[in-house]
């Protein structure tokens, strides 16, 4: 599994990388000294992993997270105790208190193979890399609230101007994206864009009802109804075999 390493301090960096020597499952492929550098390693490496500082010059590991459209598996590493609330809602794998004990790092490392193999469980829809499988993980960050989520768990997006809602559980934050930016990415066997207004998660549909001037009326498990635009209901009964 490869890994990159995101701390401002190169002291941190050197001994973590020291200790990592102990996991030959684990390959260190890059190193970042701030945020940004960060981001560029990330898209450019693509890593299983990422053991990230949160206290950075300019932008906090948390921000950084903000702006991956794809984020790889967490392990904070800082020498603030504070923030680990706010860690583990994110849903990050694990938080480790510099200086790192070998014992803690081998119960992240132990965490990490875990969820790895509940990913390899659950096989990937999508065919075409570009787009964003229904077992990937996406960060979520409304104000100061962020989440981890998987795209299996979100239910609807509902436009909302250059912003879109996204529910999951009992969340409704809102995402700086279009629509039709998040239609792109999304795989069409799992998402459907109901309406002008709405994407669904076929998967988290409860009831289909017939509805108005020949449309369809979708219940999700969350309990929202949706109109199906009486234009997308033709293609809706296609794939659904109706």
């Amino acid at each position: 599994m490869k890994a990159v390493l995101i701390d401002d301090e190169r002291l941190a960096r050197t001994e973590l990388k020291k200790l990592l020597m102990d996991f030959p499952e684990i390959e260190v492929v890059g190193e970042a000294a701030n945020a940004t550098e960060g981001i560029e390693s990330i898209e450019n490496l693509q890593p299983d992993l990422v053991f990230l500082d949160i206290q950075m010059p300019g932008k906090t590991g948390f921000d950084m997270l903000s702006e991956l459209e794809k984020a790889p598996h967490v392990i904070f590493t800082t020498a603030y105790d504070e923030y680990a609330l706010k860690a583990f809602e994110v849903n990050a794998l694990d938080y480790l208190l510099k200086p790192v004990e070998p014992k803690r790092l081998a119960d992240a490392i132990h965490k990490l193979h875990i969820a790895e193999e509940k990913e390899a469980m659950s096989p990937a829809i999508g065919t075409n890399r570009s787009l964003l499988s229904e077992n990937d993980q996406v960060f979520v960050k409304d104000g100061e609230r962020c989440w981890f989520v998987r795209l299996s768990d979100i239910r609807l997006f509902e436009s909302v101007g250059n912003y879109a809602k996204v529910f999951f559980g009992a969340n409704k934050p809102l995402i700086l994206k279009s629509l039709n930016a998040l239609e792109e990415r999304l795989d069409e066997k799992v998402f459907f864009r109901a309406n002008r207004k709405h994407i669904v998660n076929l998967r988290l549909i409860e009831k289909i009802e017939p509805y108005f001037n020949g449309g369809l009326l979708l219940e999700l498990k969350g309990g929202e109804k949706i109109e199906v635009s009486r234009r997308q209901t033709v293609k809706f009964k296609e794939m659904m075999s109706l």
